[in-house]
């Protein structure tokens, strides 16, 4: 039996040659290459050929020109990252911390809930579906009308609020899920390689997507982090691991440095460079969340933790320079939009793209929950990621007792996901457990 999701095609060959690009490597060499192969009928017939390429491009060097600079490791990282960092003082109590966490868990899925049933719907489709059902400018949770989802070509998926009555299983709730449980596992000390061992012995093989199904399938070859977000992964700066950063900052409230470096131990076993960085980016937002009172700040202590000289820095700090310009939140979507290519799927599940999404429905929230994650969805791209990801560090600035009731009522406190021995939970019980390890 041969599944298409563990095979190379020619859809990856593209995204590679993008993805080259984007790094600034050498490719001259190697185009005929693509070309070749790009023009083949049968792509089952030539998968060692496909492998072949992608192992001779990943030792492609760097031009000498390229003007950024974007260590992998850890070490590097640290002395890559901005010399100043702000102090976080703001002392909360045990009461106090299991509200922000508690808002958190609430907001993440509250904003997951809300995009993931139009993920993947292009803007356009999107909007027009929202104004057929009197949700437009998006104020609450999405409907389904089937006959209305049929006009804009969209499936009627089980995932609408209407068919719902709990937090749905996600690849972003499942991930956060999973940090908790690698870390009441294995400690704070938790290692690459453990994370690694935990998603063979917990998570399904297809429950996992692009460079995280990458990575498994390498484990699986014993290929051992940080080897395995490399090898023949053409994703490796896509959005998986930005998703699964929000519980290391959960667990380090006042503490970004420490939040970062949880998050690249996480993120360092299926992605590399801008990959990692957006995993760092929003554990430390979230463990400074607390601390401030406006989004900026927030954003400015994740920026903190990753390299100054890098593309995710520079594209978050881009939208931070729109919102000082004094533009409103449309004009800055559609400079989004100009920028990133939605039909285009190396642009529309990148890390860079979709976190210059996150950044705006935070900066342009006026700390309002629900303009927040309806802004961060409305924006189209990575919807239900987009949505988690605002929704979690606006729970987590705000706290649970004040998230609207329109908002966390329908999760009735639970949440399914697909990680061996937390099918169906409390989201209540999953803040309290947080809580408890932060204290280890």
């Amino acid at each position: 039996m041969k599944n298409i999701w563990l095979y190379i095609s020619k859809q990856d060959l593209k995204i590679e040659m993008e993805q080259l690009k984007d790094e600034g490597r050498e490719i001259s060499g190697v185009l005929p290459k693509f070309r070749k192969l790009l023009r083949v009928r049968d792509e089952m017939k030539h998968q060692k050929e496909f492998g072949v390429l992608l192992d001779e491009t990943i030792k492609l060097p760097v031009q000498k020109n390229y003007k950024y600079r974007e260590p992998s490791d850890i070490l590097g990282i640290k002395k890559a990252r901005p010399l100043s960092r702000a102090k976080l003082t703001r002392i909360l109590s045990a009461k106090e911390k299991f509200d922000r966490i508690y808002g958190a868990w609430l907001g993440r899925c509250a904003g997951c809930l809300l995009g993931k049933p139009v993920e993947g719907i292009r803007r356009e489709q999107l909007e027009k579906y929202l104004k057929s059902i009197n949700n437009f400018p998006l104020r609450s949770y999405i409907i389904s009308v089937p006959k209305l989802l049929k006009k804009v070509k969209w499936p009627d998926r089980p995932s609408f609020i209407n068919k719902v009555d709990h937090m749905v299983e996600d690849d972003d709730t499942n991930y956060t899920v999973t940090g908790m449980a690698v870390m009441k596992k294995y400690g704070r000390e938790f290692k690459p390689a453990e994370v690694a061992n935990f998603w063979l012995e917990n998570i399904p093989l297809l429950h996992t997507c692009t460079a995280e199904r990458v990575a498994y399938r390498n484990f699986a070859l014993e290929i051992d982090p940080p080897a395995s977000a490399v090898y023949r992964n053409v994703y490796r700066e896509w959005i998986g691991a930005q998703i699964r950063g929000d519980f290391f900052g959960y667990v380090a409230l006042g503490d970004p440095a420490r939040a970062a470096e949880y998050a690249w131990r996480d993120a360092s076993i299926s992605h590399v460079k801008n990959g990692i960085y957006g995993e760092m980016w929003v554990a430390a937002m979230l463990a400074a969340a607390p601390h401030y009172d406006a989004p900026l700040n927030v954003i400015q202590s994740g920026l903190n933790e990753i390299p100054e000289n890098c593309r995710l820095a520079g594209d978050i700090k881009e939208v931070i320079n729109w919102y000082s310009e004094g533009i409103n939140y449309s004009e800055a979507i559609e400079r989004i939009h100009e920028r990133w290519d939605e039909n285009n799927k190396h642009h529309w599940v990148h890390t860079n793209s979709n976190a210059q999404i996150v950044t705006t429905g935070l900066l342009f929230s006026e700390m309002d929950f629900e303009k927040a994650v309806c802004r961060a969805v409305e924006a189209g791209f990575d919807t239900d990621c987009n949505g988690a990801t605002t929704g979690s560090v606006m729970g987590m600035m705000l706290g649970a007792k004040k998230l609207p009731g329109k908002w966390t009522t329908p999760l009735h406190d639970t949440l399914e996901t697909g990680i061996a021995g937390y099918n169906l939970v409390k989201i209540s019980d999953m803040a309290k457990e947080t809580l408890k390890i932060s204290r280890f």
